[in-house]
């Protein structure tokens, strides 16, 4: 086992969760750290804990959901620290409720952070990771996206969700093959965690403000409901998780899973596709689940 080189690591979702485990573990590893995160109070209280590790800390309020936020945030890095050798794009927001209930604002909102996120950080950070594998063949870089097993499988009630995260893991998938064509010394992974417990729960705390927060729909309220539930009762931790990520980048493995049990449901999901069948039941193994969010949706308000 390699373990990843001391260097520079960028974190986005820095201030809470994976972000700030990740962020922990870099700096107990000798790297600089660049956290980025959308709460700036956050991201302070943050960013002073890691530099009592005795990291050198970069600290910027980023919202990745905007293409100039992350390009400041990828010059900074550039121009403070130098070039990156873990770049983690791991922001990411939450969200429920059936799939033809969300308004236009909020499909931009949720596919602006959770997908054209993680496309802004490979866009800025790739190429110099690049220029800095053809100028050192010691130098070795990762990119970890984090997706979700939302995006290797379909929840019901849970379908913008899906698609922003179903997106992130074909995105980084091509990421790994197009980089293997050009370079082995720049890696990609993609994070697939389940319910873990993380803030992800609370992101309306991050709604903006030209998205519009109006009364839930009562489909969006039960999926609140049973998010919050599931998440909070997570046993693996997101330390857990962060200890994942460093291992598989040490390793050189592309998938990340927090629960590798739950990959039997996305077996079944191929299986659907190999057999040209219709989806199956997601709830096939816990029938009274299923059975009580069907009764809830159908109840009047």
């Amino acid at each position: 086992m390699t373990q990843t080189p001391h260097g520079i690591a960028v974190i986005t979702g820095a201030a809470s969760g994976f972000g700030l485990e990740a962020s922990r573990i870099a700096a107990r590893r000798g790297m600089k750290v660049v956290m980025a995160d959308v709460q700036p109070d956050a991201l302070e209280l943050a960013a002073r804990e890691v530099r009592a590790l005795g990291a050198e800390v970069l600290a910027r309020r980023t919202d990745v959901s905007r293409a100039a936020e992350v390009e400041a945030l990828a010059e900074s890095t550039l121009h403070g620290f130098g070039v990156p050798s873990f770049v983690f794009n791991n922001a990411g927001v939450g969200c429920g409720g059936l799939i033809w209930e969300h308004t236009r604002e909020e499909w931009d909102w949720i596919i602006g952070v959770n997908l054209m996120g993680v496309a802004h950080g490979v866009r800025c950070f790739t190429p110099a990771m690049l220029e800095a594998a053809r100028a050192d063949r010691r130098y070795r870089g990762h990119i970890v996206n984090t997706a979700s097993m939302a995006g290797l499988l379909n929840a019901p009630n849970m379908g913008l969700y899906n698609a922003s995260k179903h997106a992130v893991v074909s995105m980084t998938e091509t990421l790994y093959q197009d980089l293997a064509l050009v370079t082995d010394q720049v890696r990609a992974h993609v994070l697939c965690p389940y319910f873990v417990p993380t803030a992800i729960h609370l992101s309306e705390r991050n709604r903006p403000a030209g998205v519009a927060a109006g009364r839930p729909t009562h489909s969006q309220a039960i999926a609140q409901a049973m998010s919050e539930k599931a998440v909070t009762r997570g046993k693996v931790s997101a330390a857990d998780v962060a200890r994942f990520v460093f291992d598989a980048m040490d390793e050189d493995r592309f998938y990340v899973f927090s629960h590798p049990k739950a990959l039997s449901n996305v077996q079944r999901r191929m299986e659907d596709v190999l057999l040209i069948r219709n989806p199956s039941d997601p709830f096939s193994e816990r029938q009274e689940v299923g059975e009580q969010l069907r009764s809830a949706l159908r109840a009047q308000d």
